[in-house]
């Protein structure tokens, strides 16, 4: 059964930083594309960042910049740095793992990740 828990959300301050994890059992993170995404109150789930078997990575034009992906093959972990935060940013943000080596497109689709954990809050206050 593959599980996908995601930690380190928090209230922080605009301008501020946090680094989201997302550690996984029974999934080999570096054989295939993670994503994050998030989802405001009342928005639909937004695709915020994506990297492949080879580390290749893209974001939504909204953290570009601000925001970076990186997988820790070792501990099997995967990660989201988010510096500058703005309050646009709060949203419960979810880790999720698609079935495939090579994400598809320049954004992460939900439809083409299988695996979701349940998500982490993240507050931006300005």
């Amino acid at each position: 059964q593959v599980q996908l828990v995601e930690s380190g959300g928090g209230s922080v301050q605009a301008g501020g930083s946090l680094r989201l994890s997302c550690a996984g059992t029974d999934y080999r993170f570096s054989w295939h594309c993670m994503g994050w995404f998030r989802q405001a109150p009342g928005n639909e789930r937004e695709g915020v960042a994506q990297t492949d078997d080879v580390g290749r990575t893209s974001y939504t034009d909204s953290v570009k910049g601000r925001f970076t992906i990186s997988k820790d093959n070792a501990k099997n972990t995967l990660y989201l740095e988010m510096n500058s935060l703005i309050p646009e940013d709060t949203a419960m943000y979810y880790c999720a793992a698609a079935e495939w080596s090579q994400c598809s497109g320049s954004l992460p689709r939900a439809g083409y990740f299988r695996y979701w954990g349940r998500g982490t809050q993240v507050t931006v206050s300005s």
